[in-house]
């Protein structure tokens, strides 16, 4: 069993949620901590200087908002919101506080995934730790 699950939220296609944390659950030992991570990913640079500061700090606190809402306030589940490149900073992440096993959606792979890779199959190539991927 796992001491520190990370659960990957994404909210960009259709993904069952529930399923990753019923799987995180499962490999949860006792006294498990589950964090439930979404990423914003980075605007790009020649947009970025269009929109307001204060935006980016809004679409955070938006994006924590919703998070904390589909938990629905069970308490075993830390809420977490990062900026940047999802499979990189999932991985960071991880790393950064001592996480031994990630879930994590995907879905099933086309032809660009093969050249560019989705943020699952990233995450597969470069976590530390074990990682369970769902379909």
């Amino acid at each position: 069993m796992y001491s520190n699950i990370l659960v990957a939220v994404a909210y960009d296609e259709a993904r069952d949620r529930a399923a990753a944390f019923d799987v995180a659950r499962t490999l949860a030992g006792e006294g498990a901590v589950i964090t439930a991570l979404h990423v914003l990913e980075d605007i790009p640079v020649h947009v970025a200087h269009y929109i307001p500061v204060e935006q980016v700090e809004t679409s955070r606190a938006e994006a924590l908002a919703r998070l904390k809402a589909d938990l629905g306030g069970v308490a075993d589940v830390r809420p977490v919101v990062v900026n940047g490149n999802p499979g990189a900073k999932i991985v960071e992440y991880a790393a950064q506080h001592e996480v031994d096993c990630i879930v994590i959606a995907s879905h099933r792979p086309g032809l660009a995934d093969y050249f560019l890779g989705s943020t699952a199959s990233r995450v597969v190539r470069h976590a530390r730790c074990a990682v369970h991927v769902i379909r």
